[in-house]
């Protein structure tokens, strides 16, 4: 199973790889990853892959929703299904 992890917020140092080690703490995978940073502002999406982990995106959810409080930057995870199905027309 998939799921679509997207941060963005005041660009700082380790956003990256901060959401990378909670992600590797659970076992995801993460299969791509597009950033980019405009003056200050940090965007980031993933496609990360969970069939091999423990963690349901719920959980997933919960985890890097606090590891971006902790950064000042909103991260939100999406079940790809879901997030295909938003963007079809």
């Amino acid at each position: 199973m998939k799921t679509v992890i997207t941060v963005l917020g005041k660009d700082t140092v380790g956003i990256l790889a901060k959401v990378s080690a909670a992600c590797a703490e659970e076992g995801v995978n993460i299969i791509e990853v597009t950033q980019n940073i405009m003056q200050d502002l940090f965007a980031m999406i993933m496609l990360a892959d969970i069939k091999d982990s423990s963690v349901t995106v719920d959980d997933l959810s919960k985890k890097l929703n606090k590891v971006g409080e902790e950064m000042g930057v909103k991260v939100h995870v999406m079940h790809e299904d879901i997030f295909n199905s938003m963007h079809k027309i």
